[in-house]
């Protein structure tokens, strides 16, 4: 998807704003690094991760305890992920570029490296 299809998906999204954040490919499609993405992947409070449980959204344990979802097609939440490095950008709450770096060297996907050449290049200018 791109940009403008992402932004629509989010618009019609039936949460606040403040209780979720963009990170990865929505992020990096936010800033304009990326071109599209094939999801839209969000960090969530606290909050929100018990507000979706509540309504039965199915989820699974990660590792480190944190709940991760999926809701729809097209989004994924994962509880309170990287939200020590969230700012706000064009309306919404998003990873900082930095943090997103930081995400994907914990992914360390051939994919995310290839990002994070991005990202360094989206940092400089």
């Amino acid at each position: 998807m791109n940009r403008a299809e992402m932004l629509e998906r989010l618009e019609r999204f039936p949460f606040d704003r403040k209780d979720y954040w963009l990170v990865a490919g929505g992020a990096m499609l936010l800033y304009g690094i990326r071109q599209e993405t094939a999801d839209i992947d969000l960090g969530c409070t606290k909050e929100m991760a018990d507000r979706l449980e509540e309504e039965g959204w199915l989820y699974r344990r990660m590792d480190d305890g944190r709940r991760w979802f999926k809701y729809g097609e097209t989004i994924e939440l994962s509880e309170d992920w990287m939200g020590d490095w969230v700012t706000e950008y064009d309306g919404f709450r998003v990873l900082t570029p930095e943090g997103i770096i930081r995400q994907k060297e914990e992914l360390g996907r051939e994919k995310d490296f290839r990002d994070i050449e991005l990202l360094k290049e989206y940092l400089k200018q």
